[in-house]
């Protein structure tokens, strides 16, 4: 089994560069004032001239309005929309149709009951990315080095494809796909030395890792 891999949070060249050398599908870039990851406009404009090809671009957004997420999508050329916030499934369709790109939406999952969660968003996305629930008091929605019950999704065979996210680590990704049967995983503080500090070494492992996955 091929298991696709998200590095995201990047805010450097270099790192974009090292996930794509490594087998990474996806690099995602976040635009949210509140996170460590958080990338100005004026910044992505930078860093989109220097980015790899090969791994598609995906940017993370909370809840964003339109002006944002045109100008994002232009400047690092995104193919791929993550909503990480309250959007609803009307929102996702008007954003898929104004912006031209796939669209991820992130559902947070504390337990099997919230993967019905899902289900108002088939129509309009292209995957669904379960994520854990935020801490209480987290004012990030996403990125808490939380993981959510893998179990829960085991054997499910849902009607859309899906990612893994919460809590990975290079040390325990092949136990999280063993336990939930995901094909795709999604990776940000747990490939980081430091919150918004990504690690070239934990970059390579964690992909290594992934990659290794039978």
């Amino acid at each position: 089994m091929a298991v696709d891999v998200k590095i995201c949070g990047i805010t450097e060249a270099d790192y974009a560069h090292l996930a794509a050398e490594h087998g990474a599908r996806w690099l995602g870039f976040v635009f949210f004032e509140k996170s460590p990851r958080n990338l100005t406009l004026e910044a992505a404009e930078a860093l989109g001239k220097e980015l790899p090809g090969g791994p598609k671009r995906v940017g993370v957004f909370v809840n964003a309005p339109d002006p944002l997420l045109k100008s994002a999508v232009e400047a690092l050329s995104l193919d791929a929309v993550q909503l990480h916030g309250n959007e609803t499934p009307e929102d996702a369709a008007r954003l898929k149709e104004m912006l031209g790109v796939k669209i991820i939406k992130a559902i947070s999952i504390g337990g099997e009951d919230d993967l019905a969660k899902a289900d108002a968003f088939l129509p309009h996305v292209d995957r669904i990315l379960f994520d854990a629930k935020p801490p209480k008091d987290a004012v990030l929605p996403g990125g808490n080095a939380v993981a959510l019950p893998w179990h829960i999704l085991k054997g499910k065979n849902l009607p859309y494809r899906w990612i893994l996210a919460g809590g990975l680590t290079a040390e325990n990704v092949a136990e999280a796909i063993a336990a939930s049967d995901a094909t795709a995983v999604d990776i940000s503080s747990g490939v980081e030395s430091a919150p918004g500090k990504k690690s070239p070494e934990r970059i390579k492992a964690f992909l290594s890792a992934a990659k290794a996955v039978k």
